[in-house]
């Protein structure tokens, strides 16, 4: 790392209302570096197109990083000194530098737009992760003199974003690959300004999961806000995150936060790009369920239960506990709790029809399950060793598998196929409940 300091980085989005993965990923570069080198996290809104930003495509920018736990230290929400942190609000300050050009002779008009004069040199960049580059700025028909302003008096990308990074004294810069064709661009407005570029730090693009061609708003996965509808926790995702284009470098993938930190630095992040996997992000997402404490899992399904207006409260924090507790290893999205848990809360649960088809109603099932709550009725420790043994007891005296009798009561107790261990349910339920269900089920087995 370059010995300026301190450390001051950006995230420099434009609302659209969608925080692509690739913007997120860029967040969590930036706030993995502030934080390993005790810096500063700016956010910055590049919000000069006025006729694609609103107040809601700035809030989901807000709400991705806030869910994603990166949490600015300076910009929108929160102040700074090197404020306002909407371009929209920072006309005046591009004026200002617009005249030095102008007094400088670096600018011409033409045909209204005013466009840059390009020194014509080659311009090297020693880039943190792509290394020594050289660019020959010196044929105009590959480098064209570039727009600063347009006709319409609307300012160019690159001449307000080097103006903001001065401005904000922003120390490194670090963004995606896609920039790097840019940079040549930005230093020649540096060096005619006579201000030192920040450090360049140019990080792998995010390509499609074939790794043929890079991911786009169409392509699954890439908004950050279906992992938050969908089901994911946003410890996994940001874990999955750091793991796009940067590795620890001992194959471990499950790595808490404040570890990557501690091992987070420019010089460890891939030079090749990295594909995308759902898969990965979805395995990572079941890990950190079933290892999150309890307390952790109750604050994201609360939510989750009472959005599908699941009653929970009724029956108490003990019995939430003890119905949280036999899910949070089985279920790999926390929007399956609602429809894992509901039969632990209420009488009133759908039934799968394929599953009664085909474990219900087969001839002989309705006497089992009778012959079953007859058995466990006479169970009088109600505990998981001897509600086992009915099972297999009269399994034997029947003389076939305990599965004819598992199978059925796993559809009587809870309408579905899958879910918690049968024994552990029928213990959460309660003796009575359990009767009374498998006396239903086998009037619904005929």
């Amino acid at each position: 790392m370059s010995s300026r300091s301190p450390v001051r980085v950006r995230f420099a989005p434009s609302p659209t209302g969608f925080l692509h993965v690739g913007g997120a990923r860029t967040a969590l570069f930036n706030w993995l570096f502030a934080r390993k080198h005790g810096g500063t996290f700016v956010l910055r809104v590049e919000d000069t197109d006025q006729s694609r930003n609103t107040e809601e495509a700035v809030q989901v920018i807000y709400d991705g990083l806030q869910w994603l736990g990166l949490e600015w230290n300076e910009g929108p929400l929160v102040g700074g000194d090197h404020g306002p942190y909407f371009q929209s609000q920072r006309h005046a300050i591009y004026e200002r530098y617009l005249k030095r050009l102008l007094d400088g002779g670096h600018l011409y008009d033409d045909a209204g737009a005013t466009r840059f004069r390009s020194p014509r040199q080659t311009v090297v960049v020693d880039d943190a992760v792509c290394g020594h580059i050289e660019f020959d700025m010196s044929n105009p028909a590959t480098h064209p003199d570039m727009t600063i302003r347009r006709p319409d008096g609307s300012w160019i990308f690159h001449f307000v974003n080097v103006v903001d990074d001065i401005e904000m004294k922003i120390s490194h810069v670090i963004r995606g690959e896609d920039h790097l064709s840019n940079t040549p661009k930005h230093v020649e407005l540096y060096n005619v300004l006579g201000v030192k570029p920040p450090v360049f730090a140019h990080i792998p693009l995010i390509l499609k999961r074939d790794g043929k061609g890079k991911m786009s708003k169409r392509d699954e996965g890439s908004s950050v806000n279906s992992y938050r509808e969908g089901g994911y926790v946003p410890e996994a995702v940001r874990n999955y995150l750091c793991l796009l284009g940067w590795s620890p470098k001992d194959n471990r993938e499950k790595l808490d936060i404040e570890e990557v930190v501690q091992l987070f630095d420019l010089d460890k992040i891939n030079r090749r790009n990295a594909a995308f996997d759902l898969d990965k992000c979805f395995w990572l997402n079941g890990q950190y369920i079933a290892q999150m404490p309890m307390s952790r899992f109750r604050e994201l399904c609360v939510p989750v239960l009472q959005a599908d207006g699941i009653l929970f409260e009724a029956l108490g924090e003990a019995h939430l506990e003890n119905v949280l507790g036999l899910v949070k290893e089985k279920i790999k999205l926390i929007t399956e709790v609602g429809p894992w848990t509901r039969p632990l809360f209420t009488e009133d649960f759908p039934f799968d029809d394929t599953a009664v088809e085909k474990t219900l109603k087969p001839a002989g099932t309705a006497a089992r399950l009778r012959e079953l709550a007859s058995k466990l009725n006479r169970v009088t420790d109600w505990s998981h060793d001897p509600i086992e043994a009915a099972f297999k007891e009269l399994a034997a005296a029947a003389g076939v598998k305990p599965a004819l009798y598992i199978h059925p009561a796993r559809i009587a107790l809870s309408g579905r196929a899958v879910g918690p261990g049968l024994y552990q349910m029928m213990i959460v339920l309660g003796k009575d409940r359990v009767l009374a269900r498998l006396e239903k089920a086998a009037a619904m087995a005929g």
